[in-house]
Order: C-alpha cells, then structure tokens, then sequence
C-alpha cells in the first residue's frame, strides 16, 4: 500500500509539475532570454543545491555503467531540453504538449530495445490511442493534420525535445538500476549543467548579454518557480522509472496535456482550446487503459 501511495505521488507531482515548468520557460523567453541560457541556469541552480548531497556519496563505488548512462543521459537531456524550451518559445503551449505524446511511443520502443521491458495488448492499444488522439490537437494549426505540419519550426524543436528525452528516460533508468533514484537525480543536474554549458559555448552565445537579461530582477521570481518545479519533475520522474516500466510512465504523464491546454489558455490566451480538449480527452481514455488493463 505505501509503494502505491508514493508512486501515485510521484507520477501525479510529475502531471503538475511539467506543464507549470513549461509555462515559466515559455515567459521567460518570452522576455527575449535566450531559450539555451534559460536551460543552462535551471541546470546550474539545481546542481548547486545537490553539492551539499554529492558528498556523502561513495563516488568511486558506482559502476562504468552508472557513469556512461549518466553521460550519455546528460547529453540527451541537455540537447532535449534545450530545444524544448526553444520549441515554447516559439509555439502555443496548449498545442505542444499534447504533442509530446508521442513521447510514450519512442520510449515504448526504446524501452523495448534496451531494457527488455515488453508491452502488453493493452499497453499497446493505449499508446495508439494517445497517438490517434494527437490528430485533433494537430488540425487545429494552419497546415492541420498534415505532412506540411513538419516545416513549423516549434513543431521540429518538440519532435527533436521528444525524442532526446524519451531516449534520455531510458538511460535515466539505466542510471537508476546501477543506482538510486537519487544518485540519479544528483547525476542528472551535473551531467546536465556541464553538456547545457557546452551547448551555450558550442552556438556561440553571448554570455554577459544573456546573463544579464536571465537576471532581471522582474525574472527573478519565474527563475525560483522554474527550478522548482524541474527539480520536482526530474526527481518525481526517477521515482516513477524505479517501478514503472519506461513506456508507461511516459503515457502516464502525458494526462499532463490537459493542464498545458488551460494553461496556455489561461496565461498566453491561446484558441481553440475545445478541439484540443477533445484530442487530449481521447489521449487520456489511453493513458487509462494502460493503467487498468495492462495487467489484467
């Protein structure tokens, strides 16, 4: 009964944590912050606070497997995150998180692939019917549900997010077999931080001008209200990936979609909030099924 109850925690503090985050990086680059700068500082911050933890660690103990997913874990999620932020930027949040649906199906296969972790019938059957419901989500853009939707910039920058951070999951679980969901955790900023840095160093970016906009005293407050909400996510995240297998954990967060439709309705006034509903509503009858019928 305790497990049920802090894995049905975690997996609803993910559900709410996610789309709060993407409305604070939405604002702040919004603000003209530089999308990478946003997601370097959110890195850096968290990894500050993990230093205190880092060193009751016994470092030298952890395995090579621990310490090449966690690299390999670092890069996707720096290059995921990165174009995620930069996908808000420029596209309607109520649209772009139902999108990231399609999360469960690359992390469904790459679960397959790397953790032998096999679906069943009803798994299956759920995950199409998340990726069914996205065609309602989708028309409501100009080019609708169409071949012509992949041009759109936002749209290439969440396909690009989706995929490194459903990949980015599985070494995270990789992480956390070798280890603990908060090793991971702590493994995660860093690695994070260092690969968002050299991100920033990579594209060239002109650090005194994005610094110096990233602090803004009036960005002071979202920049709080974002790391909190990422570090909530991320360790949320750990917690549901130590006993749920990968694919479906990804379908079960997507019920956060329904959350960045009213928040994009709410904070940045976005339309046609009731075809999106409609989609998302279909993508949750197969989030539920995966959660009841999986098993049975």
């Amino acid at each position: 009964m305790n497990l049920i109850i802090l894995v049905s925690t975690a997996v609803s503090l993910r559900i709410i944590s996610n789309p709060l985050a993407n409305v604070f990086q939405k604002q702040l680059t919004a603000g003209g912050i530089d999308p990478l700068t946003v997601n370097s500082i959110t890195y850096l911050v968290l990894s500050i606070i993990c230093v205190p933890g880092s060193f009751i660690l016994h470092w030298p103990l952890l395995t090579k497997s621990f310490w090449l997913y966690s690299i390999l874990g670092g890069i996707a999620g720096a290059l995921g995150n990165g174009f995620l932020i930069k996908a808000l930027q420029k596209g309607d949040l109520s649209v772009l998180g139902p999108v990231n649906s399609y999360k469960s199906v690359v992390g469904l296969i790459a679960g397959m692939i790397f953790l032998s972790e096999v679906p069943g019938i009803w798994g299956i059957c759920g995950v199409l019917l998340i990726v069914a419901g996205s065609y309602f989500v989708l028309d409501t853009l100009e080019e609708r549900f169409s071949f012509a939707i992949l041009k759109r910039a936002d749209i290439q920058f969440r396909l690009l997010a989706m995929i490194l951070t459903a990949v980015e999951a599985v070494f995270i679980k990789k992480v956390i077999l070798s280890s603990s969901a908060a090793i991971a955790f702590i493994s995660w900023c860093f690695f994070g931080a260092f690969f968002s840095f050299i991100m920033l160093l990579a594209v060239r970016t002109d650090l005194k001008k994005s610094i110096r906009g990233a602090f803004h005293p009036g960005n002071l407050s979202r920049y709080i209200l974002l790391v909190i909400c990422i570090g909530t996510m991320q360790f949320t995240t750990n917690i549901s990936f130590k006993y749920i297998p990968v694919g479906y954990a990804l379908a079960l967060f997507q019920l956060s979609m329904i959350l960045s439709i009213f928040f994009g309705l709410r904070f940045f006034q976005e339309k046609n909030i009731g075809k999106k509903l409609i989609g998302s509503l279909i993508m949750i009858t197969g989030s539920v099924i995966i959660i009841l019928l999986n098993n049975s």
